[in-house]
């Protein structure tokens, strides 16, 4: 489950309550108060916080604003929203740089919190940028930590600076010291210096993290803490910025913890804002941090603009058109469908990217479920084709799809499978392509779509409206239903509802429901 989702479950619960009221009294605000303070603490959010957060959300509930709101269970939403924002720190920090080069920035935490792995995310972040980072191992203490920064350097592609071995030999404060020297000399922009840890606060951590400040004069001290960590991050958080004084505040382990409570916490006690967050193990699951944004997911109102951010560094907008013209010329090939499916895999994890749409929560479950390891498959099989038979699917005959399948690690089902699926998508697109709107198994047609367009608008048109019913009671009851634009009685159980579950009421214009040819066609579809 992603972070804060038990949070989000809870607040979203708490408003669907409201949605049903005209008005609000005081004590369906008193009621509403207190289920977000029971939600926040089950998320772990400091005491303190919880008693700032629900004394701001009530004052404001009461007051004149939402009294004279046409919707005040909305009204109440946006209240919330504000002071999660406000708590969570308000703006968006980012980092400052050095007016001369190379800006320094010192990593501190307690060990086991992810400085050395993020210590790679941000370096890695950076030189997206532009910039050039060196990462520095001032971590002597911990078996291996050394090593690990070397390993973590290489993936990101980035310089690591590790004069000493580590494991309890060499001087951490000096290694930091010199590594400002050497990045002035091989014009390195940014030194990244990864600290020792403790598995608790105490003297000695302070002390030498105090004393790499002073010998380094950082331009940042970013504070890593672990969003799992609960009620003890307030009492971390205290302890570092009385000992280091750190400048903001790093999330790591963001995707770990259903409640978060650490998030909503630090920024709020401390006064320092959260500058990135660590969503996920890889170096690329690593975001600069919006409180806007941040509010928004807890809320389950979506997170459309990092979406778009990270389909932006993903797709190629040439590239796009290219296949647009493909799709319209009915030249789209199993080679086009590889290079859409790496792009996307290159924007980030779907399931994530999924999760930032309003609504998200409602299928939680779903997402939970969801498999990411299937596009890698539909890859493995596309690569284990000939160029030939990629930008000719027709060419795949039996022996041909066997040698795929054995090629691929899969079966000649699942082969026929991602065939089936490839020209039906295919199919869909074009139809898209064009400016149409494709027939889906089990729908039936929409005004305006091919297939039921300007023609079958007409005709509908040109009906006379009404109920034909022979029964008087039942016509009397459907003519009144249809003058006042409401579903005719009985209509949800004859529909069967929207087609596949995707809502929209029955009645007037609803889908029909689907006949078992078409369920049929759609299991074959499927390949079961």
């Amino acid at each position: 489950m992603a972070t804060f989702g038990t949070l989000s479950d809870r607040l979203a619960e708490t408003f669907k309550n409201l949605r049903t009221k005209g008005k609000l009294s005081a004590a369906d605000v008193d009621g509403t108060v207190r289920e977000i303070r029971r939600a926040l603490l089950d998320a772990d959010v400091a005491l303190e916080v919880v008693k700032e957060f629900t004394g701001k959300v009530r004052e404001r509930a009461l007051s004149d604003e939402v009294n004279r709101a046409l919707n005040p269970a909305q009204q109440v939403v946006q209240i919330v929203n504000e002071e999660l924002v406000a708590i969570l720190g308000g703006q968006q920090r980012r980092l400052q740089f050095a007016k001369n080069p190379p800006t320094v920035i010192m990593l501190a935490g307690l060990q086991g919190a992810g400085k050395t792995t993020l210590a790679g995310k941000l370096a890695k972040h950076l030189a997206k940028e532009g910039h050039t980072p060196l990462l520095v191992a001032a971590d002597l203490q911990r078996p291996n930590a050394v090593n690990q920064l070397q390993v973590v350097g290489t993936q990101a592609g980035v310089d690591v600076f590790a004069p000493e071995p580590g494991n309890g030999v060499g001087d951490p404060v000096k290694v930091a010291k010199d590594a400002v020297k050497h990045a002035e000399r091989t014009q390195h922009d940014t030194v990244i210096i990864d600290t020792a840890g403790r598995l608790g606060v105490d003297a000695e951590l302070m002390k030498q993290a105090g004393n790499i400040r002073k010998a380094t004069n950082p331009d940042e001290v970013l504070f890593v803490i672990d969003a799992m960590i609960g009620q003890d991050a307030v009492a971390t958080a205290k302890a570092f910025q009385d000992g280091v004084d750190f400048t903001g505040v790093v999330l790591s382990k963001l995707d770990g913890d259903a409640r978060g409570g650490a998030a909503l916490s630090v920024a709020s006690v401390t006064g320092r804002p959260i500058i990135f967050a660590s969503t996920g193990e890889g170096l690329d699951d690593f975001e600069a941090f919006h409180p806007d944004r941040m509010a928004s997911r807890i809320l389950d109102l979506g997170d459309i603009l990092t979406l778009i951010e990270q389909a932006q560094t993903a797709f190629d907008e040439e590239e796009a058109l290219k296949v647009a013209e493909k799709l319209a010329s009915e030249s789209f090939t199993l080679e086009d469908f590889l290079g859409q499916m790496q792009q996307l895999k290159g924007a980030g994890s779907i399931k994530k990217m999924l999760g930032m749409l309003p609504g998200a929560g409602a299928m939680r479950q779903q997402l939970d479920q969801f498999d990411e390891k299937e596009l890698t498959r539909t890859e493995a099989i596309i690569q284990s084709m000939t160029p030939a038979e990629r930008r000719n699917h027709k060419l795949l005959n039996g022996s041909r799809r066997l040698r795929i399948a054995r090629g691929s690690g899969m079966t000649v089902t699942d082969v026929n499978q991602l065939i089936a699926r490839f020209e039906q998508a295919a199919k869909m697109m074009k139809t898209v392509a064009r400016g149409g709107m494709p027939q889906i198994p089990g729908m039936g047609p929409i005004p305006g779509a091919i297939g039921g367009g300007k023609r079958a608008a007409a005709k509908s048109k040109g009906k006379k409206g009404g109920s034909r019913s022979g029964n008087p009671a039942k016509r009397a009851a459907e003519n009144q239903a249809i003058a006042d634009g409401k579903p005719l009685p009985g209509a949800a159980a004859a529909s069967g509802g929207a087609g596949f579950g995707l809502g929209g009421g029955a009645g007037a214009g609803a889908a029909p429901a689907p006949s078992a040819e078409d369920l049929a066609k759609f299991q074959k579809l499927l390949g079961r």
